[in-house]
């Protein structure tokens, strides 16, 4: 089978280029056979290539990734460690569904966290909770007050903070009210990347900067690159929305890309006008029309903004400009009196949904296991995917497996074009819908 298409690094992920710079793992340049064969380096790729190392200590593993870790999805998103479900519902079969994607998220916070501080990873790791925020009163009435009621049936710790305490806490006069939970984690996302890549056990061999070109599964699976081949009995499929080039979960998946950007640091002078005494998250009460924000602990604030469907998987230089300047009018505009704040760098970064917003997990061969399709909470999802794939093909008892098949599987979208008019005319209600939180 020839791939046809693969991710494409264009160079402008912010938050590594605020980082040292990093020594890549090889390339695949000889023909290996080994005993596992992981396809992708992010979350769900290295949680289950260490679970594997954990679990079969004297078998032979290889990563493999068309690029270099923390440079692609993985390492482009807002930064946020959710341990709580988006959306909740009040039946109790609903609330037990919370209570099961609640134990998935916090076993995989927790295994990152001990990762992280076993080795050391510089990559700003703290547990700093997250605002849940919106804009007018009617988004505080249509969500963020269901959403307390939630919190409070599934007895979770929040804090209701609305009006000048809101803006003292965030530094902006923008929103109306917001529900803070105290468990989210907050990091870079391309050092937490890279730190879980360059810390992987000593029977996983990594290779980056190399792009299957073809994948053959008779007598196992074999993969081949530019300049290499790595055969193995059994593979674990981690290459998110790039699955389906390998023949699985055709017409499943929605491909978006998602736009960001961050700011330079604020000078001392800055942050005595900006006011806010600690670093922060803030997901919006509509994904769509809102803004997903971050003030770091380096006083720099990231922007995320701007959710468009790109079935392509690619950006244009000419798009990426407009998205700069759009960023900073939303950075002017939630921030008075740091107009002279320029946006350092900007970035887009794709994401993978399923239209039932569940993931493809489990066995999809004889020999193959995936743990694919985050739906946009990757460092989470991604983590106990990959861990539970992992115990899975190693036949493992592990009773979150039946946790995460409990979350479903991706159901089928309709055909191209018509799902691309569909898609296209959502999205559009939705801002209209939605334009009182922007």
């Amino acid at each position: 089978m020839k791939i046809n298409r693969l991710p494409a690094d264009d160079k402008t992920n912010g938050w590594s280029a605020i980082l040292p710079d990093r020594e890549p793992h090889p390339e695949l340049q000889r023909d290996a056979n080994v005993d596992w064969i992981v396809l992708g380096a992010g979350y769900a790729g290295l949680a289950a290539a260490r679970r594997l190392a954990e679990n079969r200590p004297d078998e032979r593993i290889v990563l493999i990734d068309a690029g270099q870790a923390g440079e692609n999805a993985s390492g482009r998103n807002s930064g946020f460690g959710i341990d709580l479900p988006h959306n909740v519902g009040s039946s109790l079969d609903e609330l037990e569904g919370s209570h099961r994607f609640m134990r998935l998220a916090r076993m995989a916070l927790d295994h990152l966290e001990s990762v992280v501080e076993t080795h050391g990873i510089d990559c700003d790791w703290k547990r700093a909770g997250k605002y849940h925020a919106a804009v007018s009163p009617r988004g505080t009435e249509q969500v963020l007050v269901p959403f307390r009621k939630e919190l409070e049936a599934l007895g979770e710790t929040f804090e209701w903070v609305e009006g000048d305490a809101l803006k003292h806490k965030l530094g902006s006069p923008h929103f109306t009210a917001a529900v803070y939970t105290p468990n989210c984690v907050l990091m870079n996302p391309a050092a937490l990347t890279r730190g879980l890549a360059d810390s992987l056990p000593e029977n996983v061999q990594v290779y980056e900067n190399s792009p299957v070109v073809e994948a053959e599964y008779r007598n196992g699976v074999c993969l081949t690159t530019a300049k290499g081949s790595v055969r193995a009995p059994k593979m674990i499929l981690a290459a998110n929305g790039f699955s389906e080039q390998f023949g699985f979960h055709q017409r499943k998946f929605l491909h978006l890309i998602a736009h960001a950007s961050l700011s330079r640091p604020l000078t001392e002078e800055e942050q005595r006008v900006y006011g806010a005494p600690r670093p922060w998250g803030l997901t919006p009460a509509n994904a769509f029309a809102g803004i997903t924000m971050r003030y770091t602990d380096d006083h720099r604030i990231l922007i995320r903004q701007g959710l468009n469907y790109r079935p392509s998987q690619r950006i244009t230089a000419g798009e990426h400009e407009a998205v700069k300047r759009r960023h900073k009018q939303l950075f002017d505009q939630r921030f008075p009196g740091l107009e002279a704040v320029g946006m350092e760098h900007t970035w887009s970064g794709f994401v993978c949904l399923s239209r039932n917003a569940a993931p493809a997990f489990g066995q999809v061969a004889p020999n193959i296991w995936s743990a694919v399709c985050q739906n946009a909470v990757g460092v989470t999802k991604g983590t106990f995917g990959g861990i539970l794939a992992a115990d899975a093909a190693t036949g493992r008892d592990n009773p979150m497996i039946a946790d995460m098949e409990s979350l479903g599987s991706p159901s089928f979208l309709p055909p191209r074009p018509f799902l691309d008019m569909g898609v296209r005319t959502r999205f559009k209600w939705e801002l209209w819908a939605n334009r009182h939180e922007a």
